[in-house]
Parts: structure tokens; sequence; C-alpha cells
């Protein structure tokens, strides 16, 4: 073999890279964990009366800016007021202004997801009549997908490093335990520290734009800056930065007083006592994505988060411990390699770790899909089903790697193959397929090849295609000899580790093994910025559930009213919200909400509501609801007789003396 293993190991890791960075492309801002199940006016409605305000209701809670919703007349000016709230539990509103002209309305909406995602998206309704608008309804978001690209590269990164960081230790830890030949390992660990800590940094300053306006000028904003350091997603970034000053202390006394330790019960003692830091360091480590992702929320998030911390621990001991071993087998000294029980211990390690994924991303898999069908009819479970695939075949592989490693005890260690290769070279035999011959192993004669006959004879009896001293005087022929000899050292390093034929197989099936890793890294990492499929297929139901009710006239659906009210007396203002569900004829459930103007529920002393179908002369039929919570009340078994238009009042009382009520027709049944 004419090439050398390194540039070869190089250009298969930066083209992995590039598919990874095309993988990762297409996870911008975009991809939401929270989906819009209702609104109030729904999208594409034409009301008759100018509402008081809007409402979105989400399939989870989200976090809100004061411009997070916007509705926007047909011109492209904003005619919402005040700042948006929580109306009850995931339905958040903001008030408009009063006396709206028909036209053509737009809400656009940013907000985040409790998963830390952002969720962007727009859509119309009407009031009085359809009519032409100046606004675009494709969302709100002005990411140029610059930021949105950086963000998630900035995760894959971090993910990354996190793995090779942890990873490595634990091999260098439980597998390698040495002090000669780690510098490779030692450089490869550091790394993934270092890219850790970057891509962090990174991520707090990329997170306001990513969230907000997705411009690339906002990055060095200090105010947003300010802002995400209020969220979970900031504090869990702090928390990991403060973890990895922890983390540089553990790396410092790995690879220096651990390194350098030779008494045996010493090492034992310090082993155990850095297996122990090392585990809590890692642990907080996985824990400060646990706490501000998927695995927050949802169901069964106490069981969630920790399942989730073990699945990241395993990912790491695994795909980290196997860069650590492909390291150590490319880059190791040749004198002294990483030996058969360190491969052994790795390989144990490793199957025990595989064991722990399949387990965790089980209940991971059920939990984020809910059926089965959302594996082929969601792009969470499509790149799920992707990312088994890759896992098999990295099984595959790694079997591959223990069969290897089981021959390895078959056949004489590298090191005796060492000593015989220097042993004959130093007898001066020359080692077939090499022009130039090793030195002698002194250090300071030249090679047999090169040979020169002393200080200033002038006499060179070179075989090879260098020029004699008199081209190179001095320094010169100096520099020219050492890089022969560096040449030289290099091509016998390379014979020897390549003089054991299972070693070098296990070293080829190890970088196989490694490549597939970082595409699966890659697909891992496009997974967690994609809305799980049990959240995909809840708003497609809600979505077509309204499409059809709207689509049918005949049909029964959920009806909301909003009823802004002034009883004329001190603290006399507010709206009045009816919900009827499921506002059709028979039993219906009805809820009352009341909130001040900004949006905030209070109490107050009675509210009564009535329904009359005047076109039939049927009532008013009234309905006296129980108070439930501050601003809720509830009443079940409303019975509505017959389909209609129907007038509901709505008496609200603030006061002893100050009452007033309110009245909206509506379609019923």
């Amino acid at each position: 073999m004419t090439l050398t293993i390194v540039p070869r190991v190089r250009t298969l890791v930066l083209l992995l890279l590039a598919a990874a960075c095309a993988l990762l492309a297409g996870a911008g801002p975009a991809s939401a964990h929270a989906a819009v199940t209702g609104s109030d006016p729904g999208q594409g409605a034409v009301v008759d009366k100018a509402p008081a305000r809007i409402s979105l209701t989400f399939s989870e809670q989200v976090a809100m800016s004061d411009d997070s919703l916007r509705v926007l007349d047909p011109e492209g000016k904003r005619v919402d007021t005040g700042k948006p709230s929580n109306v009850s539990g995931t339905t958040y509103a903001v008030p408009l202004h009063s006396g709206l002209p028909d036209g053509t309305y737009t809400v656009a909406y940013q907000v985040v997801s409790a998963d830390s995602h952002p969720v962007a998206g727009a859509y119309t309704f009407s009031i009085g009549a359809p009519s032409k608008t100046s606004v675009s309804v494709s969302g709100q978001s002005a990411d140029d997908g610059i930021v949105g690209w950086l963000y998630g590269f900035g995760r894959y990164v971090s993910y990354a490093g996190f793995i090779v960081m942890a990873g490595g230790a634990a091999f260098v830890l439980a597998c390698w335990r040495r002090g000669s030949g780690v510098r490779p390992v030692q450089r490869f660990v550091v790394s993934g520290w270092v890219a850790l800590t970057a891509a962090t940094l990174a991520l707090l300053l990329l997170r306001g734009s990513f969230t907000g306006s997705g411009k690339v000028a906002d990055v060095f904003d200090l105010s947003l800056l300010g802002q995400v350091l209020q969220t979970k997603t900031g504090a869990a970034l702090v928390s990991r930065l403060l973890l990895l000053a922890a983390a540089a202390l553990f790396i410092a006394v790995l690879f220096g007083a651990y390194d350098k330790r030779e008494d045996a019960q010493e090492k034992r003692d310090l082993t155990f006592g850095l297996s122990i830091g090392g585990v809590v360091v890692a642990a907080g480590l996985a824990a400060s994505w646990a706490m501000s992702e998927h695995a927050s929320v949802g169901l069964q998030a106490g069981i969630a988060m920790p399942v989730d911390v073990a699945h990241l621990l395993a990912v790491a001991v695994w795909l980290g411990g196997l860069g650590a071993l492909l390291v150590a087998l490319y880059r190791a000294p040749a004198d002294t390699p990483v030996d058969r029980p360190a491969v052994r211990r790795f390989s144990q390690i490793a199957f025990g770790s595989v064991l722990t994924l399949i387990a965790t991303g089980t209940y991971q898999s059920w939990r984020q899909l809910g059926s089965w069908s959302a594996f082929t009819d969601t792009r969470y479970g499509q790149l799920l089903l992707a990312k088994i695939g890759l896992v098999v075949v990295m099984a595959g592989v790694a079997w591959i790697s223990r069969r290897w490693t089981g021959r390895l005890a078959e056949t004489a260690p590298v090191e005796a193959v060492a000593v015989r290769e220097k042993e004959r070279v130093g007898a001066g035999a020359e080692p077939a397929g090499d022009v130039a011959t090793t030195d002698t192993g002194d250090g300071d004669a030249p090679a047999a090849g090169d040979l020169d006959t002393g200080p200033g004879t002038g006499t060179d009896t070179d075989t090879d295609t260098d020029t004699d001293t008199d081209e190179y005087p001095g320094s010169e022929r100096a520099a020219q000899l050492a890089r022969q000899q560096a040449a030289r050292d290099a091509a016998r390093q390379k014979r020897m580790r390549d003089a054991d034929p299972n070693r070098f197989g296990l070293r080829r099936s190890v970088l196989a093994e490694a490549g597939i890793a970082v595409v699966l890294l890659a697909v891992t990492t496009v997974l967690t910025q994609t809305e799980p499929g049990r959240t995909e297929q809840e708003a497609k139901a809600a979505s077509s559930s309204s499409a059809s009710a709207s689509s049918d006239t005949g049909a029964s659906g959920a009806l909301t009213l909003n009823m802004p009210f002034d009883t004329g007396g001190e603290d006399g203002k507010g709206i009045v919200t009816i919900d009827l569900d499921p506002a059709r004829v028979g039993d219906n459930e009805m809820h009352v909400f009341v909130e001040r103007p900004n949006g905030r529920a209070f109490d107050i002393p009675e509210v009564k509501v009535e329904f009359t179908l005047k076109a039939k002369d049927i009532g008013p039929l009234p309905v006296v609801p129980d108070h439930i919570a501050t601003g809720h009340w509830s009443a079940n078994g409303v019975q509505i007789p017959m389909a209609g238009d129907w007038q509901v009042d709505v008496t609200v009382r603030t006061s002893d003396i100050d009452e007033v009520t309110v009245s909206k027709n509506a379609q019923i049944g």
C-alpha cells in the first residue's frame, strides 16, 4: 500500500460531514413541535361583526413575546392591541381595535413550543365579505435561511462534541488503561470539549434570532441574549457551560495525574474517583438536552427525561468510544499500540450500550409516535425508520469487528512483530517494498543506503536519487537527512502496524462503523428538530375535523363567541367568552370565561346566559353556570331544542348595581 491511512480517513470524514450538512440543511426554524389545533375566528371564516379578539389553540403550551400574535388589516397595518395572553390551557388571545371595517384580515403567529422549538405561521379570516389584501400569508418568520442552518449545524456539532468528549474519556478510563500511547486519544477528547463549548456559545448567541426574526443582524443583539437567558433553553445552555468547566478539570486530571500514576493501588483509587465524577458530569451534560427538548414535555415527562439521559450516555459510550478506538488503532505509536484486552473490554461495553439504546429507543419511539401508522405517515416516523436502518447496518459492521477482535487472540501481539522487525533491520536486512533502508537504531548514524564515508571526505555512496553534500552543504544536508529519516520511520511504523492482518481488518471495520456513525448522528440531529409523529397526527386530525365542520353547514362543532362588555362602573370593562360544545341539537356543555381588557381572568358576582330562537319564537332559555375557577364558569346538559340562528344573551354583573347584557347571534346545530 503506497497511500497512507490518515488522508483516506480525513477524506472519508469530510465526505460524511458533507452528507450530514446536506441532511441538516432542511432543519430550519419551520420545524415545529407544537401545532395549531384551533382558532377563533377560524381559518377562512367570514364573520358578520368584527370580533373583539382573536384566539389560537395549540397542541401544547407555548411561550409568547409581545409580538407573537399579530393581526393585520388588508393594507398590512396592525389592528391588535395589547400583549397576547393565555386565556385557558393552551389557548392564547390578543384583543383587537373596535369597529374594524369589512375586509380580509391576516393573523400571523410566532411562538416557541414547550420543547424549545419555534412555531410560525399565518392564516386569514374576513369581516363582512372577503377582500383583496396586500399581506402575504406564507408565515411571519423573516428567516433568510442562514440563521436556521447555523443553528441546526450548531446542534449537530454540540451532539458530536459531547459524544467525542464523553465517549473518548470513557474509553481511556475503562478500556485503555495505560500511560503511553494515549496522546492521540487525548487530542481527540480535548477536541470534543472544544467543539461542545464553542457550539454551546454559538447556540446562545443564535437562539434569540432563531426563535424571533431569523435575521443575521440580530445574532449579536444583547437584549435578545438577555431574553434567551430567562428561558428554559437559555438556562439549559448556561448549565451546560458550567458543567463544561468541570469537564475541563476532569480531562486535565485524566490525562495528567492519572496518566502519570505508576502505583497500581493509587491508580485504582483514582480510577474509581474519576469514574464517579465523570458519570456525574456526563449525566449533567446529557440532562441539559433532556430538560429542554422532547423529553421535557408530553407524556410521562418524569420518566422520559431520565430515559433520555440514559439514551444519550449510551450513544456517547458507543460512538465516542468507537471514535477513540479508531484513533488509537490508526495513530498510536507502533511500539505501543492499543492492546487486545482493551479492544475486548470496549467490545463488551459497546454491546451493553447497544442493549441500552434498544430499550430506551423503543420507549422514546412509542412516546413520540403513538401508532404504527406514524412510522410511514409522518416525517418524524420516516426519519426514525432511517435511523433504525442505520443502527442495524452499524450493528452488523460491529459484529464483524467483534469477529476480528476474537481473532486477535490467535495471533502474536503486534509488539512482538515490532521487536522482530527492529532486530531484522538492525541486522542489516532490507524490508521488502522499501526503497530507503531504515537506520541502525542509534539515532545518529545515517542509514545504510545513505552511507557517508566520514566527515570531510566528500565521498557519498548514496544509492537514492538524492544529490551529494556538494549540492547540499551544512544545515541543508542535515535537514534532508532528517526528512528522509522521518519518512523511513513513518514507513517502518506503518509496516509494523500492518504486520498483523487481523488488526488491519479490525481497523477497517471500525473505520466503517465510524463512517456510519457520522451519518447516524446527522439523522438524529434532524430528528430532534422535527415535529413528533404523535403531535403531527393530532394536528392533522384537528385540522381535518375543523375543515369538515366548516365545509358542512349541517355538521355540528364547538362554538366560541367573544363579546366585550362595559357595565359603566369601576372595573366594569372586559370580555366574556362563551364556549358551547358540540353546539348541536340536544345536550351541550357550556363554558363561560370572563377577563379584563388586558386578557387577565377575573371574577365577577354573577353571570347568566339565555338562548333565544326568534324565528321560531322559542325562548329565552335561561342557563346559570356554576363557578369553577377564577374567571371561569361551566354548565352541563344545556338543551338546544332545534337548529337555527340563535341569539345568545349574556348578563354580566360586576357589582351590586353595575350590570349589562350583551348579545350575539350564532348558528347552532
